[in-house]
């Protein structure tokens, strides 16, 4: 296996993550807002709301060191 796909592979890995990431918080903030408006009683909610999403960049930033640790990058 080239060192280029591994590196792609990766790459790829911590990329992907981040723009589904990125996607849910933009869907995810609006709403919150929202329901903060009318219930500020919600805000610990709202921050796991929050924080959910972003386990899936720590997630592809894991897969992407097992890549490279596999392919014998470390």
């Amino acid at each position: 296996m080239e060192l280029i796909w591994v590196v792609f592979a990766a790459a790829a890995a911590v990329a992907v993550t981040g723009l589904a990431t990125a996607w849910a918080q933009g869907r995810i903030g609006p709403a919150i807002a929202a329901s903060l408006a009318e219930k500020p009683e919600l805000a610990t909610t709202a921050i796991i709301m929050v924080a959910i999403p972003e386990t899936m960049v720590i997630l592809g930033f894991v897969v992407a060191v097992m890549i490279l640790l596999r392919a014998g990058g470390g």
